[in-house]
């Protein structure tokens, strides 16, 4: 009777339950990481700020060619006085001020939509930065992920997708819809004929997306911190560009000299992609695209070398 109720009362054992599901090889945890870094930049009110500012910039494109296309569409072809002008066309007129604008879904007008929503992808980059990696290096989660079965690739795939979904959500996304507009506004052909456009935006979104990524993920584990973070691209986007501009513009240096400014060499090559027409006045004053291309990808493989040196130096306990 006594030993079966010491049996009775003896408490049971806790043990883990064992993983029934199917293992998954460690590339699979690239996902994973990319969602988390993408969930903590959502959830910064200043993000949706900055978002929205960049969203009315593809409304101004979006709305602006439909609504000229309309007004092409509802003009006569009765040519009116246009007071001291003489008599012009309304179609004509219309499709002149389309010109102007570069709201006549050509190359410009990519080309124009990369560099302004560009300038917003910068300043949401530079605040986010110590989001993305800065706060793993400062608060010791670096660690935590590297001591899983997954290699450091692994985790710097995970935050450069995060950034790449993030600049193509800006930028490459939205010039698509602007060309799938087009070509519904106007006619089918338009998709056949200009196709060359659908590879220069894809082009020039791979290479934005590629610089920028490693540009940030590099800079962030430098710094760190939101403000130097700040401070760094504000030096390498800004000043640097206004320096370029006085030493070859102003002084009439080299047309080399503008090389230091890195978003100028970003719009050369993503123009090149776009086969955007420069006028002989401004390719005078632009260094070769091969040079630009070489720096862009010097750049980037510093800003790989020192990534790898930067996460092998991490200490891990398995």
């Amino acid at each position: 009777m006594g030993e079966s109720r010491s049996q009775a009362a003896a408490p049971e054992l806790l043990h883990y339950r064992p993983w029934r599901g199917a293992f998954r090889p460690p590339a699979a945890s690239v996902w994973p990481i990319a969602r988390v870094a993408l969930m903590s930049l959502f959830q910064k009110r200043m993000f949706w700020i900055i978002y929205v500012l960049g969203l009315l910039i593809f409304l101004l494109f979006f709305f602006g060619q439909y609504l000229l296309s309309w007004a092409q569409t509802q003009a006569g072809e009765t040519e009116v006085q246009m007071g001291g002008w003489g008599r012009m066309n309304p179609r004509h007129l219309i499709q002149l001020f389309r010109g102007l604008l570069k709201l006549d879904g050509g190359a410009q007008t990519y080309y124009n939509f990369f560099s302004y929503q560009g300038y917003m992808v910068m300043i949401v980059l530079a605040l986010a930065g110590s989001i993305l990696i800065g706060n793993d290096l400062r608060f010791g989660s670096l660690p935590f992920y590297l001591s899983k079965p997954l290699a450091r690739w692994h985790y710097l795939l995970g935050k450069g997708l995060a950034v790449a979904v993030f600049i193509n959500l800006m930028t490459t996304l939205p010039a698509l819809l602007l060309y799938v507009q087009w070509g519904l506004l106007e006619s089918w052909d338009y998709f056949y004929e200009r196709f060359d456009l659908l590879v220069g935006i894809l082009g020039y979104g791979i290479v934005l997306t590629v610089t920028l990524t490693l540009l940030l993920l590099a800079t962030a584990s430098w710094l760190r911190r939101t403000v130097p973070l700040v401070m760094m691209w504000t030096t390498l986007f800004f000043f640097c560009r206004l320096l370029a501009s006085a030493l070859v513009d102003g002084l009439q240096f080299s047309p080399l000299w503008k090389l230091i400014d890195l978003w100028n060499d970003v719009s050369l090559i993503g123009g090149l992609c776009l086969n955007v027409q420069w006028s002989e006045r401004r390719l005078g004053y632009q260094p070769p695209w091969g040079d630009a291309a070489l720096v862009l990808g010097g750049v980037s493989l510093l800003c790989l070398i020192y990534l790898v040196r930067r996460i092998r130096a991490v200490e891990i306990v398995k």
